[in-house]
């Protein structure tokens, strides 16, 4: 454990997740790339002239926020309706990432709240945190608003409304994120940072956006919270 995450969980008093990564792999055995075609072939069939890079993108994500700025509000409720459906048959072969589990029990044992702050919808967040006997540990549950991808991280506003619902101060909490969207969000909340590396080349990104710390493992951020409860 550095004495950088050490000293950062020492100073939180609230800790966020971003859902997909630090938490668990939502597509995991309902892969996202196919998702995202889904999704195109939709729009495809309700003859929107697509980009030719939209037609190999492979985040549903990515494909939500390009409908919700270049179609009208009717497509967008369709692909957002598709996409939920599709988080919530997701949520079923979802994938636990290793000490999320062991992160978010002992936050709460330190006495720290924690919240979900994430760009996929709260029902299928909330889902899962059912599905793996988690839910009693994270409220609230900032999700995805509905038909309207611009609020999405890298938006703070998700960021700034876990703050006020949890009645802390911005920068005594620390967001979990695995995306330079994350850190994004977060810097722009006035909240600290934490990048979850999960792949090699994120490590850097994260660095140069300005994360407070980088890791690579959730196995660290649950000794630093074990330590601290101990304390």
């Amino acid at each position: 454990m550095s004495a950088d995450l050490a000293r950062l969980i020492a100073e939180t008093d609230a800790i966020l997740f971003d859902f997909d990564g630090p938490v668990c792999s939502i597509f995991a055995g309902y892969p996202a790339p196919k998702i995202a075609a889904e999704l195109v072939e939709l729009l495809q069939r309700r003859g929107v002239s697509l980009p030719p890079q939209l037609a190999s993108e492979t985040d549903p994500l990515e494909v939500l926020r390009w409908t919700g700025s270049a179609a009208e509000q009717t497509l967008t409720r369709a692909v957002e309706d598709a996409l939920r459906a599709a988080e919530l048959r997701a949520i079923e072969s979802a994938a636990p990432t290793s000490y999320s589990r062991e992160v978010i029990v002992a936050a709460r044992q330190a006495g720290l709240p924690v919240a979900v702050v994430s760009n996929n919808s709260a029902e299928a967040v909330t889902a899962y945190l059912v599905a793996h006997r988690l839910a009693g540990y994270v409220a609230p549950i900032v999700g995805r608003a509905y038909a309207d991808p611009a609020r999405m991280k890298p938006n703070p506003e998700p960021v700034l409304q876990a703050v006020r619902d949890l009645r802390v101060q911005a920068a005594k909490t620390v967001l979990i994120g695995d995306s330079l969207s994350d850190i994004e969000a977060g810097r722009a909340a006035g909240v600290r940072t934490i990048g979850y590396a999960n792949r090699p080349a994120k490590a850097t990104v994260f660095q140069e956006a300005g994360a407070d710390v980088v890791i690579d493992s959730m196995g660290p951020l649950a000794a630093a919270l074990i330590t601290d409860t101990g304390d």
